[in-house]
């Protein structure tokens, strides 16, 4: 598994933040040229479900989380370095226990 960006060159951002959970998942939105979007964000400790319309990709670069795939019976650790796939039209549970977790979400449709 390659290694997460550490930079992204040439790319426009959104400045308005993406705020969810009372501001305890906060991401923004990176477009790179050609168009693809991702986002780039921080989980503050606790447990959020998240719905998917277009399959995502995961990759956690600092901090660890569990991660349920809905329609999964177990719960996956993850830590800085790991990914994870989310398919379209489905949606995650994940808890961070403390600290914080910084994920870049790559938009894969």
């Amino acid at each position: 598994m390659p290694a997460a960006a550490r930079q992204f060159e040439g790319v426009s951002v959104q400045t308005v933040a993406n705020v969810y959970f009372d501001g305890n998942v906060v991401s923004h939105t990176i477009i790179l040229p050609g168009g693809a979007r991702k986002t780039l964000g921080l989980i503050r400790p606790g447990s959020f479900h998240f719905n998917t319309g277009a399959p995502e990709l995961m990759e956690i670069v600092d901090g660890t989380c569990l991660v349920t795939i809905d329609g999964s019976a177990s719960a996956t650790a993850h830590a800085a370095g790991s990914q994870f796939e989310v398919p379209g039209k489905s949606g995650f549970q994940i808890e961070v226990e403390s600290g914080l977790c910084q994920y870049i979400c790559s938009f894969l449709d």
